[in-house]
């Protein structure tokens, strides 16, 4: 894994805003830095840090959570004058809360994403192509499941090895202060403590499992891309937001 620049944004009120530049393709090079970030929910924060993403080149920002997500708190960016902002609501048996109420499969649940989620997926990549110049970030709520989805894909389509795929999406494990103010939420929601935890992993092992079966079940990235609607001038576009 290259780690050139800091991988995780040095905002104050965030723990899990990362970039996804800095990755060795297989085909030579790295993903670029400043392209695409990835995140938890933003409402938390500051006008500092939105003036620093501002600042940055934010050009849109693509909100992958659900209604009663987003119903609970107004996010930033709504009807910004700069910024772009899409809801585009992703897989809502990924939501945190959601998923501590119940016995589930965490790589099962990705895996049904990947299979019943590909209007959704396209939506999100489509958006991704026709965003301005500049930096695109999405997120959900904790930066994590519906969030790590999308960010194994692009790095699947540029090239990234699955090794470095998974450990990127284990790094949700190092946002602490993110990932205890999700167990106490959940656990005063009266969620089982064992379905909390498991809410709350990013075992590399987990993704490893989404990405053989985008392997074996739809032929890789580029043939599920396709399948899913876009063209193979979107799927270079969508590569070249990232790599170019």
């Amino acid at each position: 894994m290259t780690l050139a620049a800091p991988r995780h944004w040095p905002l104050p009120d965030t723990h899990n805003i990362r970039d996804l530049g800095g990755y060795v393709r297989k085909p030579g090079g790295t993903t670029q830095w400043r392209r695409i970030l990835r995140g938890e929910a933003l409402h938390p924060l500051t006008e500092e840090s939105l003036v620093e993403l501002i600042d940055s080149d934010l050009s849109l920002v693509i909100d992958l959570r659900g209604p009663h997500e987003t119903a609970a708190v107004t996010h930033p960016f709504v009807d910004h004058t700069s910024v772009a902002y899409r809801n585009i609501v992703l897989f809502d048996a990924l939501a945190p809360i959601a998923m501590a109420q119940q016995p589930f499969d965490m790589a099962q649940r990705y895996c049904e994403a990947l299979d019943r989620c590909g209007t959704q997926f396209a939506e999100v990549f489509h958006a991704i192509v026709r965003a301005d110049p500049g930096i695109v970030l999405f997120h959900c709520t904790a930066g994590k499941d519906r969030t790590g989805v999308v960010a194994a894909m692009l790095l699947a389509l540029s090239g990234v090895s699955h090794e470095d795929i998974a450990a990127d999406y284990a790094l949700t494990a190092s946002a602490e202060g993110l990932i205890d103010q999700l167990r106490t939420r959940a656990l005063a929601a009266g969620s089982n403590p064992d379905h909390v935890e498991r809410m709350l992993a990013s075992d590399a092992a987990t993704m490893e499992i989404l990405l053989a079966h985008l392997h074996t079940a739809h032929g890789g990235i580029e043939t599920y891309l396709e399948a899913i609607g876009l063209t193979s001038i979107e799927i270079a576009a969508l590569r070249d937001r990232l790599c170019a």
